[in-house]
């Protein structure tokens, strides 16, 4: 319990740090970005790498991708009827309450608590997951703000090729279950390279950090906040407590649905002309609400 307590304490550390650090000037507003670009195109696809290698992957394991999809889509489902009938509201409330920050946020957590079945896990749910941050959900929630009949599947395809994480994901995915592995070096200069993408994902977490917004939506970033965690939650529980899977893969499953808000939503927000302030506060409330949760739950699970 004192090291999971430790650890936890540390990675808040570092969101905290980051957070003071460009509220003193150290970074800038836009360093995030350059942090961010690091993290998903370095780090993080090392780590998923380093993780892979040598896994003997069983296609039934696919599932996962599977569930992160369909919680995804459980999100969307459950804004769309939460929300009022205004379909700019709706809209709002579908962005900014599905997809799940995975990569950036989750990640890290797994790899310090969970060992490499953990990783695993995270990585496949993950691989679902992107359809619906990448993506999914933008087009989901326009249709809906726009009055459109149809979701357009080519924006999120294109989106999802360009995104390295979700690229190694795939590659690694398919090497597995090929059984083929990289070569030695490619391994060990992962391996190295992804040791910092716990720090480093942190340090951005905390530089992003950010509260603004009209204050007199209390109410709404409440409702958006209960609906998301109501229903994560209830997901988590039952992914425990239900999935016939191996106590490693469930412990996985146990706080990837409390995960915070995918961190694309304020971004996405801005493109449909969306309340940017209200979605970063939002979005930034969340980490917090995930890191209590998830630490929680992995003092009862572990």
């Amino acid at each position: 319990m004192a090291e999971i307590l430790m650890k936890a304490a540390a990675f808040v550390a570092i969101i905290f740090m980051g957070y003071l650090l460009r509220k003193k000037g150290f970074f800038k507003e836009e360093d995030f970005h350059v942090l961010s670009k690091i993290v998903l195109k370095i780090t993080l696809p090392a780590a998923i790498v380093a993780n892979f290698s040598g896994v003997d992957l069983q296609a039934s394991l696919l599932i996962l991708s599977v569930l992160g999809l369909g919680g995804g889509l459980m999100l969307i489902t459950s804004a769309y009827l939460a929300a009022g009938k205004n379909r700019e509201e709706k809209a709002f409330f579908m962005l900014n309450t599905s997809g799940y920050n995975i990569g950036n946020f989750t990640m890290p957590f797994a790899q310090s608590f969970l060992g490499p079945a953990g990783v695993i896990t995270t990585s496949l749910f993950d691989t679902g997951n992107s359809f619906i941050c990448l993506g999914g959900a933008f087009s989901a929630a326009k249709m809906v703000k726009e009055g459109e009949g149809k979701i357009s599947l080519i924006p999120i395809i294109k989106t999802l090729v360009r995104s390295v994480p979700f690229d190694a994901y795939i590659t690694m995915t398919a090497l597995s279950l090929l059984h083929i592995s990289l070569p030695a070096p490619v391994i060990t200069f992962s391996e190295v390279v992804s040791r910092a993408n716990a720090f480093i994902a942190m340090l951005m977490m905390g530089v992003g950090f950010k509260i603004s917004g009209d204050t007199s939506q209390k109410g709404k970033i409440v409702k958006i906040l209960a609906v998301r965690y109501g229903v994560s939650i209830a997901v988590a529980a039952a992914l425990y407590f239900f999935m016939p899977l191996p106590l490693e893969y469930r412990q996985a499953l146990a706080i990837l649905p409390l995960s915070p808000i995918a961190s694309a939503a304020p971004a996405f927000t801005a493109d449909l002309k969306g309340d940017f302030g209200l979605a970063s506060a939002v979005n930034s409330i969340s980490i917090v609400i995930s890191i209590v949760l998830i630490t929680a739950t992995l003092l009862i699970i572990l």
